[in-house]
C-alpha cells in the first residue's frame, strides 16, 4: 500500500497512491463517509481521477440517537470525489452479523477543512 507519511514530492503522486488504495475496492463492498457526515454503503463499480464513485446496490444508513438505524435504498449511486471523506471495504460477515435496528448513534457532524 502507499504511505502519505513519506516523502511525496509531487500530487501526480498523490493522486496516484489514492487511486491504488480505491482501486483495490472496485467490486466490493465499500462504506463512504461524505464530507456531510452521510454513511453510504454499497457496491464500488467504479471511480475517475478525481475520486468520483459509482456504487452500486447503495443504501444511507441514518444514525439515530433514538431509533435504529434507518437504511434509505438508493440503488445506483455516484457520490462527487469533492464530497468523498473516507472509503473503506466492509466485512460483509461482520456487517450482516450486526442487527441495525438496535444500534442507535448520533449522527456525524460535517467535516471541517
Amino acid at each position: 500500500g502507499c504511505f502519505l507519511f513519506v516523502r511525496v514530492s509531487t500530487e501526480r503522486e498523490i493522486r496516484a497512491c489514492e487511486m491504488a488504495a480505491i482501486e483495490d475496492f472496485v467490486n466490493k463492498s465499500v462504506l463512504v463517509v461524505t464530507n456531510d457526515g452521510r454513511i453510504l454503503n454499497g457496491v464500488l463499480r467504479g471511480f475517475d481521477q478525481v475520486i468520483n464513485l459509482v456504487l452500486e446496490d447503495s443504501v444511507e444508513r441514518v444514525f439515530s440517537t433514538t431509533a435504529g438505524v434507518e437504511k434509505v435504498p438508493l440503488g445506483l449511486y455516484i457520490v462527487r470525489g469533492d464530497n468523498v471523506s473516507a472509503i473503506g471495504e466492509v466485512d460483509e460477515s461482520l456487517d450482516s452479523a450486526i442487527n441495525w435496528d438496535n444500534v442507535k448513534a448520533q449522527p456525524l457532524k460535517p467535516t471541517v477543512h
